[in-house]
This record gives C-alpha cells, sequence and structure tokens, in this order.
C-alpha cells in the first residue's frame, strides 16, 4: 500500500535543493554574536511588542478573518499613496512568494531569477512544477543582466524575480536600469521585485517598486516586517501591487491566516518611526565602520546597500566559518544562495561590529 502511493506523487516534486534558512544560537555559556541571519541589530519595535503583550489576552479567539486592519496601517506608511486594495498580506515575505506562484504558476510555466539571490524563488516555483530560469548576475560586480533577461523571455515565462538590494550580494539595480527594463518587459509578465531591504539603500539612484506600481505596471514590491521592524519571530510580510493583481491573488488567502499577535506587531511596528529611524542609523554607521576594517585588513567585499555583506573570505568559506565561530561570530556561508566560496556577514550593533572586527584581525594574522 505505501508503495503503490508513488504512483499519484508530482513528477517535480523530487528531493532536490531544499531551503535552509540560518542556523540558531547553540547552547553555550560562551558570548555569540549572531551575523548570520540579517535580524535587526537593536531587537525588536517596543511599540510592535507592547501591541503583542495587550493582545494576549484575546488569543483564545480567532483573530482578524482578513488582513485589512493591516492594509490600512499600510496605506498610511505609504503617505495615501496606495489604496488599500492594492496591499497583499502573508506570513513572512517568503508566503506572499508562494501566494504569488500558486496564483500565477501552472506546471510547465517559466520563472526567470538571477543568481546568487534568495533561494526560495527556485525552491518554491519547483512546488508548482515550473521551469526555472536562471540568468546569472554578472561579474565582476554582481550587476542585473537585464539584455540576458529579456532574451530568455519566451511564451511560457510568467513570473521575473528581481532583487533590490539583493540578497545575499548587497548590490541593488539603479533606476535607469529599473527604468529601462520596466519600460521593455512584456506586459503579460509579472515582475516581483523583492525589496524587503529597502530601508537601508541610501545611494541617490536607488528605486523601490513604487513609482512602477503607480504608473500601472504589472509589478509587486515584496516587503518583511523581519528586518527593519525586528519581527522575524512573527514571519509577517506584504506585497504591493495593482488593485487588479491584489484582488486576483486574494481570491487564494486564507481566511484568519494571519495571527492576532503578528496583525498587532506589525500594525504597532508601522507606528514606531523613532526605532525605525535608529535601527536604519545604526546599520548605516555600522556598515561604514565594517567597510572600513575590510580595507584595512585586505578582505575583499562588495559594496552593500542593506545590512550585510558579502566577502571573499580569506580562508575557505567552511574554514572561514568554524574559525569564526570559535570566536563568537556567527556569518553564514552562501552557496546554497548561488555564491561559491563567499560569506555574508550580518551589521550587527556597536559591540557586535567590534566583536565582529577583533575576530577577523585575529584570523587575518594566524
Amino acid at each position: 500500500m505505501t508503495k503503490n502511493i508513488k504512483s499519484i506523487f508530482k513528477a517535480h516534486l523530487v528531493p532536490k535543493e531544499v531551503y535552509k534558512g540560518g542556523k540558531n544560537i547553540p547552547p553555550t555559556d560562551k558570548k555569540i554574536y549572531k551575523l548570520s541571519s540579517n535580524e535587526n541589530p537593536l531587537g525588536a519595535s517596543p511599540k510592535a511588542v507592547a501591541a503583542m503583550k495587550a493582545a494576549l489576552d484575546k488569543i483564545d479567539i480567532y483573530p482578524d478573518q482578513t488582513d485589512i486592519r493591516l492594509r490600512e496601517a499600510l496605506v498610511q506608511d505609504f503617505d495615501g499613496q496606495l489604496s488599500a486594495d492594492q496591499f497583499l498580506c502573508g506570513n513572512s515575505g517568503s508566503e506572499v512568494i508562494d501566494m504569488l506562484l500558486r496564483a500565477f504558476i501552472n506546471e510547465g510555466d517559466e520563472v526567470i531569477f538571477s543568481n546568487p539571490c534568495f533561494l526560495p524563488y527556485s525552491v518554491f516555483s519547483r512546488w508548482y512544477g515550473a521551469h526555472q530560469v536562471d540568468i546569472p548576475l554578472l561579474a565582476p560586480n554582481y550587476e542585473l543582466d537585464v539584455e540576458g533577461i529579456l532574451n530568455a523571455i519566451n511564451d511560457k515565462t510568467k513570473i521575473i524575480f528581481l532583487t533590490s538590494p539583493n540578497n545575499p550580494t548587497g548590490t541593488y539595480i539603479p533606476k535607469p536600469v529599473m527604468d529601462d527594463f520596466m519600460a521593455r518587459v512584456p506586459k503579460n509578465i509579472l515582475v516581483v521585485f523583492d525589496e524587503v531591504y529597502r530601508h537601508f539603500a541610501d545611494a541617490e539612484d536607488y528605486v523601490t517598486a513604487l513609482p512602477y506600481v503607480l504608473e500601472g505596471h504589472n509589478v509587486v514590491g515584496l516587503n518583511s516586517f523581519s528586518k527593519t521592524y525586528g519581527l522575524a519571530g512573527q514571519r509577517i510580510g506584504y506585497g504591493y501591487t495593482t488593485p487588479t493583481i491584489a484582488n486576483y491573488v486574494r481570491l487564494i488567502h486564507k481566511p484568519f491566516l494571519l495571527p492576532l499577535t503578528s496583525i498587532e506587531a506589525a500594525i504597532g511596528a508601522l507606528n514606531d518611526n523613532e526605532f525605525i529611524e535608529k535601527t536604519v542609523k545604526t546599520v548605516l554607521e555600522g556598515r561604514k565602520y565594517v567597510a572600513y576594517a575590510f580595507d584595512e585588513l585586505g578582505i575583499k567585499y562588495w559594496p552593500s546597500q542593506a545590512n550585510f555583506f558579502i566577502i571573499d573570505p580569506p580562508l575557505p568559506e567552511m574554514e572561514f566559518t568554524d574559525k569564526m565561530m570559535k570566536e563568537g561570530i556567527m556569518v553564514r556561508p552562501v552557496s546554497q544562495f548561488g555564491a561559491p566560496g563567499k560569506v555574508r556577514i550580518t551589521i550587527g550593533n556597536a559591540e557586535a561590529n567590534e566583536a565582529l572586527v577583533k575576530a577577523l584581525r585575529k584570523i587575518t594574522s594566524s
């Protein structure tokens, strides 16, 4: 009986590449700085935590049936430029990716992404039988291969994933490049623009998905509450797009999808401007400090617009990762993201950054 059940297994659901998140701090009495998962260096938004605590007396009853209260709060966060029916919320940005794939992908359709990139683009699309087309970022600076992507489009292409700032490289898509791409991409294709690190981008020519949504393009701006707002443990994210696309995807939105504590935490976080500004200031100052140390120590890195760096470590990636761990610093090898031999290091608070630099000095001098 058990053997026969395999006859109805989906052929495309076979063991292959599986997304593995960053490791948690192991049980130890030693001080460990977790610079491997791009989490907020200051913790969580105090207003979000207070809102969650206030909601605990109500967790015995079902949460909101829809995400409308959070969508209305997002309208305010975007200064009224978008309407509530233009937002899609989910349990993390990853779930919004999953919702979009479920809504648009049939078996045999194609999705395009550019490695190195966030692994769920390929892993999740495989769940629905999509053919994955990888148009790698261009060496040596991890720039978007616009011509390569446009030339790869055919009548089976349904979704193109773009990321800016990109995980794990920290690089971004300049506005002129994005303008050119959006002007030339066919109108029957959905562009998913992952901008979860947008708050940390300070380049003059950085652009989000917002102007393209406002112009009516078929684009989704993907966001998360895990980074800037410090709510990684609550797993909540959102996307914004045209009303037509959002209302269509909402047809597969489950009732009671978002936990009450997540809804309240997200609304609280959106109102915590002081925490957001402090987080961004901490990351930008830390980014300069760590980049200066890389230069001083001769460690190759790529300029970043996010809250992390990708580096060419001075030792083989796993050896380097293990030695850093012995010094109390958790970092992330990113071969799984399509960047073999590279390591990603998150910007921490001042104490963590100082510990990071001290560990790097010790390893590079030995």
